[in-house]
């Protein structure tokens, strides 16, 4: 049983986000919870609530034991791209691209034995 959460076009760029998912892959949630907590990251608070969401859901949804659940596959997909452009010298223009993520926490139970 698994339950998950995402949240989509959110202003982070999608590299920025994946360093930080990639600390807590494969965690308890409360160990995730921790490193979320100390990491000064801006995408560590996005992440935080995108997990606590998809702890709400299992709990709620599938009545899991919040104790035993797993970060079982977490990972950020690219969202759409906006592009703005930035005046230059001698009448030229730079494009700017500003990313965006659509992040995805799915928690699974432990597995005991």
């Amino acid at each position: 049983m698994e339950a998950k959460a995402c949240v989509k076009h959110i202003r982070i760029s999608p590299r920025k986000a994946r360093q930080v998912i990639d600390l807590i892959r494969g965690k308890n949630v409360q160990e995730a919870f921790a490193i979320l907590k100390f990491t000064p990251h801006k995408g560590a608070e996005i992440i935080e609530k995108v997990l606590k969401s998809a702890v709400a859901n299992a709990e709620h949804n599938y009545e899991m034991d919040v104790n035993s659940l797993v970060v079982g596959k977490a990972y950020v997909d690219e969202g759409p791209t906006l592009k703005r452009f930035r005046p230059r010298a001698q009448g030229r223009a730079d494009a700017i691209r500003k990313r965006t993520s659509h992040i995805t926490v799915i928690v699974t139970e432990k597995k005991e034995g």
